[in-house]
C-alpha cells in the first residue's frame, strides 16, 4: 500500500509540473496572440515601416527574415552535414573526436548576444563585410552548427547497424553506403531538425543586431544586381528582420503607433514559428511514412 501511494503521488506531482508547464506555454502564446491579431491586415505585411509617423508595415523587414533565413540554411546544411556524418559514421574515439565534440559543446553554451558580438568583430570588422546579410547569416550559421551537428549525428546513430552491414554486404563502398542507404534512412529525422532550426533562425534578434543590422531599406524589385544594396537579392545590405524590428520598436519609441507595431509584429513572428515546429513534426512524419513505409 505504502508503494502504491508514492506511485500516485510521484504520478501527481508529474502531472502537476507538465500541467503548469503547458499553462505557462499556452498563457504566453495567447497573450501575444490576442494582442496582435487584432492590428494584422494585408497592409500591414506588405507595407513600409516607418520611423516618424504611424501606419508602417512589417513588409521589408518580413521579406528579409525568410531571405535571410534562406541564406543561412545554404551555409549552415552543408557543414552540419559534413560534421554529423564524420562524427556518425567515421569518428573513432580519441583526442581528435573529442576535442571536436568539446567545441560543439562549448559552441552551443554561448549566448547569442556573445555570437553576435563575436560575428560583428569578425564578420563586419575584419572582413570587412560591414553589417549585411552575409554577416548575419555566418553569425547564425556560427549560433546554430552546433544543434544542427547534434542532429544530424543523432538521427544517422539511429538507423540500424543492419542497414549498414546489408550496404556492405552487397559490395558497395563504406562511403556509398551512407549517401544511399544511412542518409535515406534518416532523412526525416534531418528535415525535422533543420525545420526546427529555421525557427530558431528565423525568430533570433540578439545576434543580428551587431551583423545583420538595425535599418531597412528600401528595395529595388526591379534591380537583380547582386552586389547593390537596394537589389532584394544581395547579400552584402542591411536587413532589419522581423525580430530586430521588435526590439527596435520597443527601444526607441519614436512612431506614435509603436505598442501597435510592435505587438502586431510579435503576433506574425510567433505565428511563423508556431508554423516552422508544427511543421516540422509533421513534415519528418510523413517523410517517414514515405520513405520508410511504416
Amino acid at each position: 500500500m505504502h508503494a502504491k501511494k508514492l506511485d500516485k503521488l510521484a504520478t501527481a506531482v508529474l502531472y502537476t509540473i507538465a500541467g503548469i508547464i503547458v499553462a505557462i506555454l499556452a498563457s504566453l502564446i495567447l497573450y501575444i496572440l490576442v494582442r496582435g491579431l487584432p492590428h494584422i491586415s494585408w497592409s500591414f505585411l506588405t507595407g513600409k515601416s516607418s520611423s516618424y509617423q504611424a501606419g508602417g508595415g512589417i513588409g521589408i523587414q518580413l521579406y528579409n527574415s525568410f531571405f535571410l533565413l534562406v541564406i543561412t540554411l545554404i551555409i549552415s546544411v552543408p557543414l552540419s552535414m559534413g560534421a554529423g556524418i564524420y562524427l556518425a559514421e567515421y569518428a573513432k574515439r580519441g583526442s581528435v573526436t573529442n576535442f571536436v565534440r568539446t567545441c560543439i559543446e562549448i559552441l552551443s553554451s554561448l549566448p547569442s548576444v556573445v555570437v553576435g558580438l563575436f560575428g560583428y568583430l569578425i564578420f563586419v570588422v575584419q572582413f570587412e563585410y560591414g553589417f549585411s546579410i552575409i554577416s548575419g547569416a555566418l553569425a547564425l550559421t556560427v549560433f546554430n552548427l552546433p544543434q544542427m551537428t547534434r542532429n544530424v549525428e543523432d538521427s544517422l546513430k539511429h538507423v540500424h547497424h543492419t542497414q549498414r552491414e546489408a550496404g556492405l554486404a552487397l559490395g558497395i563502398s563504406r562511403w556509398e553506403t551512407v549517401v544511399h542507404v544511412v542518409i535515406p534512412e534518416a532523412f526525416p529525422g534531418i528535415v525535422t531538425g533543420v525545420v526546427l532550426a529555421s525557427g530558431r533562425i528565423f525568430g533570433e534578434a540578439a545576434a543580428l543586431i551587431y551583423t545583420a543590422g538595425q535599418s531597412a531599406p528600401a528595395l529595388d524589385w526591379s534591380n537583380w544586381n547582386i552586389l547593390s544594396v537596394t537589389s532584394p537579392i544581395s547579400i552584402f545590405r542591411q536587413a532589419e528582420t522581423l525580430a530586430v524590428h521588435i526590439w527596435k520598436v520597443n527601444s526607441e519609441g519614436t512612431i506614435p503607433d509603436a505598442t501597435i507595431v510592435s505587438a502586431g509584429s510579435a503576433a506574425v513572428l510567433l505565428i511563423f514559428i508556431l508554423i516552422f515546429n508544427f511543421g516540422a513534426r509533421k513534415l519528418g512524419s510523413y517523410l517517414h511514412k514515405k520513405l520508410t513505409a511504416a
